[in-house]
């Protein structure tokens, strides 16, 4: 979060500065050549800008649940057949005991290009997937959760990223995953912020 505050202050202090030096400095033939570096600016900001709704849910989830530590997590980048989405998925042990685990797809790729790196495919190298052993992951993975890679020695997380099932934000969305959800896990799951779930609780 703190980097991400700099870089978003830091990209506006560099779009106010280049207008400063065409305004100031430069005549208006010099326009054209600062047209490309203020969008550019703006685009940054605006990226730096969606990271915080994101932080923001990461936040009610670690409030939430504890982080546990996973080893051997299956994962792939191709789709699989019980995700409720298609993209890159991590396998996450179900909560209700049973053997079977439950995918959850990075449905937004938002800064999801280090993890895709990193679950990669038969030729990715063995020093990259060895940067996700062990999975920590705090959350349900019926409903939302955050991964996070190990940090050096193993004994905390980084690169968190936030995971959710689509049935957990959508009325539209096909429910797979709900049915061994019991009332109280519904309601954790709503208090680390997935919504329509009351509707889920009514049926039951």
């Amino acid at each position: 979060m703190a980097m991400n505050v700099i870089g978003l202050i830091g990209w506006i202090a560099v779009w106010v500065g280049l207008l400063y030096v065409l305004i100031v400095f430069l005549s208006q033939g010099f326009i054209f050549l600062f047209v490309l570096p203020l969008c550019y600016c703006v685009y940054r900001a605006l990226i730096q800008l969606r990271y915080f709704p994101l932080a923001f849910r990461m936040v009610q989830v670690l409030r939430t649940y504890p982080w546990q530590v996973l080893p051997g997590v299956r994962r792939g980048l191709d789709e699989h057949p019980e995700a409720e989405d298609g993209g890159i998925w991590i396998e996450i042990p179900n909560p209700a005991g049973q053997a079977k685990g439950i995918p959850l797809v990075f449905v937004k790729h938002h800064r999801a290009y280090w993890w895709m790196r990193r679950i990669g495919g038969p030729r990715t190298k063995p020093e990259l997937k060895a940067e996700l052993e062990p999975l920590w992951f705090a959350g349900d993975p019926r409903f939302l959760g955050v991964v996070a890679a190990p940090a050096k020695g193993g004994n905390a997380p980084r690169r968190l990223h936030f995971l959710y099932q689509p049935s957990a934000f959508s009325k539209t969305a096909t429910r797979r995953q709900w049915e061994d959800a019991s009332p109280a896990d519904l309601e954790r799951a709503r208090l680390a912020g997935a919504l329509l779930l009351s509707t889920v609780q009514r049926s039951q």
